[in-house]
């Protein structure tokens, strides 16, 4: 596998209020991503409970869904296809719309997002890795150990991926470090937005409160237990149909929440292709935007792996 080219050019030095998060994570910074994922962490746990003991209005559900289409699209049509493998090219106001949308998903900004992912195609299940299950070894002990580190433990790392080495092209952009810079305004917009939909349309207290839990706090959870899990799951079982220098591996039952990033073998045989799900009935909801961005002139130069291509990656009949 080739991992995806980090740009070599040189760059002026950027001072590290360029984007938020340098390369030293703070302890404020680490109180916070503590607060981001433990709390909707609770409400993910308490949300069958509450489910089984007074329900979930129509109203929850549609927002909830919606947000995290949005928000889930936006990391791996925009953070992963777009600004780390630029599996295709966006109209600038696109770009832009898929930065923010991305940012509602609250797991950080773009560019430092797209700083770790780009290391860990570099050094993917090998030394240097961010987010390897394999870190501490292969034996049960150590694998345990590792798919918690690969799954959350490495976001308390203190050490932080160098973003002038690993996203230069995106300390360029002005518009998208604006974005990364705002984060934290759009993660409290990601919070605030659902509940105040929600109150809206039912024009009540209780309808706040309810479109907060499943729209901000549970539908924020799913979607990094979901994206973490292409982390650590991926990188520890499933099929592995095409050639990779990692052990990342096909997990068909994340495919739908993934919005199919867990046809994770194909990605790392072909990191810059805009489509994961290749192979026969794998469902692929982010290369299905792509392609209707394309089909409306939105985006251009997509990399669409050619079955010739595909065929040459693959290590038996499928």
């Amino acid at each position: 596998m080739t991992a995806t080219a980090v740009p070599q050019q040189s760059v002026e030095p950027v001072p590290s209020r360029g984007t938020l998060g340098g390369d030293q994570q703070s302890f404020k910074e680490r109180f916070a991503l503590s607060l981001f994922i433990g709390i909707p962490f609770v409400a993910l746990v308490a949300s069958v409970p509450v489910l089984w003991g007074w329900g979930l209005t129509w109203t929850d559900l549609i927002i909830a869904v919606v947000m995290y289409a949005i928000s889930g699209h936006g990391v791996t049509v925009g953070f992963h296809r777009l600004f780390t493998h630029s599996s295709f090219k966006a109209r600038r106001a696109l770009r832009v719309g898929l930065a923010i949308a991305g940012s509602l998903a609250v797991q950080g900004p773009v560019i430092r997002w797209v700083a770790d992912h780009r290391k860990h195609h570099r050094y993917s299940d090998q030394d240097g890795d961010p987010h390897s299950p394999w870190r501490y070894g292969a034996t049960v002990p150590a694998l345990i150990k590792g798919m918690w580190w690969a799954h959350i433990g490495w976001l308390f790392n203190i050490e932080q991926t160098n973003q002038q080495q690993y996203a230069p092209d995106l300390l360029k952009d002005q518009a998208i470090v604006r974005v990364s810079r705002a984060f934290p305004y759009l993660a409290l917009a990601s919070l605030l937005l659902p509940a105040a939909v929600g109150g809206l349309v039912t024009w009540s207290w209780q309808g706040i409160l309810t479109a907060f839990f499943w729209g901000s706090l549970v539908r924020i959870s799913l979607l990094h237990h979901t994206t973490w899990s292409i982390n650590s799951i991926c990188h520890a079982i499933g099929e592995r149909p095409f050639r990779s220098r990692d052990r990342s591996g096909n997990v068909w039952w994340l495919a739908v929440l993934s919005m199919g990033e867990s046809w994770h073998n194909l990605h790392h045989s072909d990191p810059t292709a805009a489509r994961h799900g290749v192979l026969r009935g794998q469902i692929d909801s982010s290369a299905r935007i792509i392609w209707v961005f394309e089909k409306l002139g939105w985006v251009r130069d997509v990399r669409w792996p050619s079955p010739e291509r595909i065929a040459m990656k693959q290590t038996q009949a499928v």
